[in-house]
C-alpha cells in the first residue's frame, strides 16, 4: 500500500506565509471555518516560539475580525509537557486527530436494504444536499451555515469533488464529500441525521464509495477521541498516524 500522511488531506484553504517554522492557511471565502484558517507547525515549537506565532496569529486574525486561533503540530509528535501545561494554563482546547486508510477489497460486505438509497448529488439532488447540510451546519450558528452553503455551491462545480446523500425510505439522512485524486479518495464530512442513526447508513454511504473507487486508496481523518474512529477500526481501516491540534477561541 502506497503510503499517505496528513499532507495528503484536502483543505481548501490557501497557503499565504511561511518560514523555517511554520505554514500560515488562510481561506478569506470563509473566515469561521477553523479548519481552513491557522498555522501548521513545520518542526515542534519551542514555548517561546509558541508564544511569539499566537500572537502573530491572533492579531492577523484579530484584523479580519475573526475570533478564533489554531495550531497543528508536526505529524506523530505530541507537544511537549511544556507546552501542554501552557495550553491548559491559557484554556486551549488540545486533541488530535488519527489518519486511517483502507483498500476497497478491504471493506466489509454489507447487506441489501431498499430502505436505503445512496445518490451521487446531481441538479436534481442539489437542493436537498444544501438544506440537509443547512439543517447540521446550524448547530454553530447561521452565518457559518450561510457559509457553508457557498462552499457546498462551489464544491458541487468542482470536478475533484463528490457529493453523496443517503436517503432513507426516501428521506434525506446523511451525506459526505469525496476529494478524488490520482492515487486516493479521501472521505470527508462523513454524517447521518441524528433521527437516522444506528440504521447502517454511514457503513453504506462508505460502501457506495469503496465501489465507485476500487482502483484508490480510500483515506479519511478521525478524531482521535471521539467514537467514530471505533468504527473504522471494526471496518478494516488502518491508522497510519496522528496530529496534534489546539484551538482557542475568543469572546
Amino acid at each position: 500500500m502506497k503510503s499517505f500522511t496528513f499532507e495528503h488531506i484536502y483543505n481548501p484553504g490557501h497557503v499565504i506565509g511561511e518560514n523555517a517554522l511554520y505554514q500560515h492557511i488562510h481561506f478569506p471565502e470563509m473566515l469561521t471555518r477553523y479548519d481552513s484558517n491557522f498555522l501548521a507547525f513545520k518542526k515542534q515549537p519551542t514555548l517561546e516560539e509558541f508564544k511569539k506565532a499566537s500572537r502573530f496569529l491572533r492579531e492577523f486574525h484579530r484584523a479580519n475580525g475573526q475570533k478564533h486561533v489554531k495550531f497543528l503540530f508536526p505529524e506523530n509528535h505530541k507537544p511537549s509537557d511544556e507546552l501542554m501545561d501552557y495550553f491548559k494554563q491559557e484554556g486551549y482546547e488540545k486533541g488530535f486527530n488519527e489518519l486511517y486508510l483502507i483498500t476497497p477489497g478491504q471493506f466489509p460486505s454489507l447487506e441489501d436494504n431498499a430502505d436505503i438509497d445512496i445518490r451521487e448529488v446531481m441538479e436534481e439532488d442539489l437542493y436537498a444536499y444544501l438544506a440537509f447540510q443547512y439543517e447540521q451546519d446550524m448547530e454553530y450558528g447561521p452565518g457559518f451555515a450561510d457559509q457553508k452553503v457557498d462552499m457546498h455551491k462551489r464544491n458541487f462545480k468542482n470536478p475533484r469533488i463528490m457529493q453523496l446523500l443517503a436517503f432513507y425510505k426516501g428521506t434525506p439522512a446523511g451525506s459526505l464529500d469525496v476529494i478524488i485524486e490520482e492515487d486516493s479518495a479521501e472521505i470527508d464530512g462523513l454524517m447521518v441525521h441524528e433521527s437516522f442513526q444506528k440504521k447502517g447508513i454511514a457503513s453504506r454511504l462508505q460502501g457506495f464509495v469503496m465501489e465507485r473507487f476500487l482502483d484508490k486508496i480510500i483515506i479519511l481523518v478521525a478524531d482521535g477521541e471521539d467514537t467514530p474512529r471505533l468504527m473504522y477500526q471494526k471496518q478494516n481501516y488502518h491508522c497510519s498516524g496522528f496530529r496534534y491540534e489546539v484551538q482557542k477561541v475568543y469572546e
